[in-house]
């Protein structure tokens, strides 16, 4: 699972390295190539919606390995595409994936090992969200520099093949369940913590996406990066990727509430850094590490609170919450892009950072999102 998560990681984000030669390539803006990491927020937030219903069907382990056969799929689909339509219809298939196996994966998570041994596990496969944040960025732009950014896309493809043998070999079987019907996904949100807690992630998750999908656009036009400079950055974040998601598996189990607090505002802070060093290349370096180190946080924090929060309905909570999480990419992205192309970098940074200060404000200090005694 947590080797089908990093390819997830790397083929949803990966657009985010190689933004600018896609832009050129495609004949479009690069606020319109960033929406190429939107359009999968939207079609993962449907998938988000009816998995539940969908897997209940069908054993779990045959529908983890079909979406990672759609995966791979998408990933030929982008590396031919010749236009931003077709881009944009791979892109579509990515995000089913991603919405399917991320509602899913909390819950899968649950039944694999003991409720003691679930924040543990649950850090394993986020690492497969640190391994790919580490190397995908950097290696993408550092090789699509070389071989194209359609190289890099069909590098991942074997990688793909060998996830869904992997899968179908170490998996056990899971039998189909009783359907979770749509309807008690939406009625979760009647619990007032869920409700508040879904507002702090969608808040949270579109303010790190706003800045996290410009990154580039922003070196190369502030810092003036060359591209082994860019790839150095890039890598730089990615490996913070590794200490941000073990220090919150360590961390979450007694301190999970004053970390989703804290982490948004340490996260905007952060952003500001950037905007205040943004000439020097070691100083923005630096600060990237510390950005990188408490986005990576964030999904580690909020996946714990959902294995806590909604412990009764886990695959209807991971539902409602994957579509949280994805509309907010989606969004976050789309105005982060907006921001870009109608008045600058800077503005996308210090709206994201907004919507960050707006996600602690709501979390406060934990008592809104802790589930009733």
């Amino acid at each position: 699972m947590a080797l089908c998560v990093a390819l997830l990681i790397a083929a949803e984000f990966m657009p985010v390295s190689l933004l600018t030669p896609i832009a050129r390539d495609l004949h479009a803006s690069v606020g319109m190539a960033g929406q190429a990491i939107s359009i999968s927020g939207l079609f993962a937030v449907l998938a988000s919606l009816y998995i539940a219903t969908f897997a209940a069907r069908f054993d779990r382990k045959h529908v983890l390995i079909g979406l990672t056969a759609l995966m791979l799929l998408s990933l030929v689909l982008i590396a031919v595409a010749p236009n931003f339509l077709i881009l944009m219809v791979a892109r579509a298939m990515l995000g089913i994936v991603v919405g399917g196996f991320w509602s899913l994966a909390t819950a899968t998570v649950m039944r694999l090992v003991p409720e003691s041994q679930v924040p543990k596990a649950l850090g394993i496969v986020y690492m497969g969200n640190a391994v790919a944040t580490a190397f995908a960025a950097p290696i993408g732009s550092y090789v699509g520099g070389i071989i194209g950014w359609r190289g890099v896309f069909w590098a991942i493809v074997p990688i793909a093949a060998i996830s869904i043998l992997w899968q179908w070999m170490s998996l056990p079987a899971m039998p189909s369940e009783a359907p979770s019907p749509v309807s008690k996904l939406f009625g979760l949100l009647r619990r007032p913590h869920v409700a508040f807690a879904m507002l702090g992630t969608m808040l949270t998750f579109a303010g790190s996406f706003c800045i996290f999908t410009y990154l580039r656009p922003f070196l190369e036009t502030r810092t003036h990066v060359n591209l082994t400079q860019l790839s150095l950055l890039l890598l730089a974040l990615g490996m913070a990727g590794f200490l941000g998601t073990s220090g919150a598996s360590a961390l979450a189990k007694r301190h999970l509430h004053l970390l989703l607090g804290v982490l948004p505002v340490s996260l905007a802070a952060a952003t500001v850094v950037l905007l205040l060093v943004q000439r020097s290349f070691w100083s923005v370096g630096g600060a990237l590490i510390v950005w990188g180190t408490l986005q990576s946080a964030i999904p580690v924090c909020w996946s714990t609170w959902l294995s806590k929060g909604v412990s009764d309905e886990p695959e209807s909570g991971g539902g409602l919450m994957v579509g949280a999480i994805q509309l907010s990419i989606m969004s976050g992205s789309a105005l982060g892009g907006f921001l870009l192309d109608h008045f600058s970098v800077t503005s996308t940074f210090i709206g994201g950072a907004v919507m960050l200060l707006l996600s602690a404000c709501i979390v406060g200090n934990g008592r809104r999102i802790q589930q009733p005694a």
